[in-house]
């Protein structure tokens, strides 16, 4: 994936951390969630793969429950069961 561009150089901070130029962002689509992979080979070189992380972790999990209704039927907003013996009128 070379380019015509200049290479972008970041600075590594105290805590091992290096921000991405904004650049690469871009054009590699890497966004808030994705992950990198890191690697070296035998002469040192360092390369990075991105891993999309574009789904929350159980979207393709085939096993859900069904839970039926929209949940608030049952439930209030702290996730409590309504009982209706107990009410907040008095």
């Amino acid at each position: 994936m070379a380019t015509d561009e200049s290479p972008a150089e970041t600075k590594v901070s105290d805590r091992g951390m290096v921000t991405i130029p904004a650049s690469l962002r871009r054009r590699l689509d890497i966004e808030p969630g994705d992950k990198l992979r890191w690697d070296t080979d035998e002469e040192g070189s360092l390369s990075v793969e991105i891993v999309k992380q574009r789904h929350g972790a159980f979207d393709d999990d085939e096993m859900k429950a069904p839970m039926g209704g929209d949940s608030l039927e049952t439930h209030d907003r702290a996730g409590h069961e309504a009982d209706p013996a107990f009410t907040e009128e008095t």
